[in-house]
């Protein structure tokens, strides 16, 4: 698979040493394992190959990948999360920890918390001082994932309306092409949405690098208000 292609995969993602079921993107899956989740949804994930948005040792093997082949890959920490780094194991004080919290109460080991803008896991809480390891929970793991890419995106504007769902969540856009040059008509309501200046620019650095675009107009409409009669 070439950079740029967009792509969808199916996959189960294991630790590799005790083969527990971390993710997954198929619900029969989820439910053979005991992990399944009422409130989500299960489908493939879409990703855009040599984007980085995977961690290196996946986004490599995606590179010699074929769609429709399944595939069993072993991954080692370092080309995963990393090895486990023990100076990102702190003690703070426990009146520290407690002021960085909402809500004290919740606190247990195992906790996820937020402390001078970096997040950890609590390890440990007693005689006023607390642990925090600030690795990544899959930090030191040797990863598995048995995946299959189930699609690949080729046509123009479908790649535009997938790369416009992936960085807004959103499948409302209106998208038209004249030779190169991209206009995209955007929903009303996502003037309100704080993050969408920053996914903007990003989905034209994307586009230019992977769909070689060339002028790309974003357009807004705005429809009146319909008035009753009694107003």
């Amino acid at each position: 698979m070439d950079d740029g292609t967009i792509v969808h995969i199916d996959y189960d993602l294991f630790n590799a040493e005790t083969e527990k079921l971390i993710e997954t993107t198929r619900e029969e899956a989820a439910k053979e394992h005991d992990v399944h989740d009422e409130t989500r949804t299960y489908s493939p994930m879409v990703t855009v190959i040599g984007d980085g948005r995977l961690i290196p040792g996946f986004e490599a093997h995606l590179s010699e990948a074929e769609a429709e082949m399944d595939y069993n890959l072993d991954i080692e920490a370092t080309e995963a999360y990393g090895e486990r780094d023990a100076s990102l194991v702190e003690t703070i004080g426990q009146n520290v920890l407690l002021r960085s919290v909402k809500d004290p109460e919740m606190l247990g080991i195992g906790s996820q918390v937020e402390i001078g803008g970096r997040t950890g896991i609590l390890q440990f809480l007693s005689a006023g001082r607390a642990r925090i390891d600030y690795n990544h929970p899959l930090a030191g793991v040797t990863l598995r994932y048995d995946y299959r890419i189930t699609k690949v995106v080729e046509d123009r504007t479908e790649k535009v309306e997938t790369l416009l769902n992936m960085n807004t969540g959103r499948d409302d856009f209106k998208v038209d092409f004249d030779g190169d040059d991209l206009t995209v008509t955007t929903p009303e309501a996502i003037a309100y949405d704080q993050n969408w200046a920053f996914a903007k620019f990003s989905l034209v650095r994307t586009l230019r690098d992977h769909l070689g675009v060339g002028v790309v107009v974003f357009r807004e409409v705005h429809e009146p208000r319909a008035v009753s009669e009694e107003e």
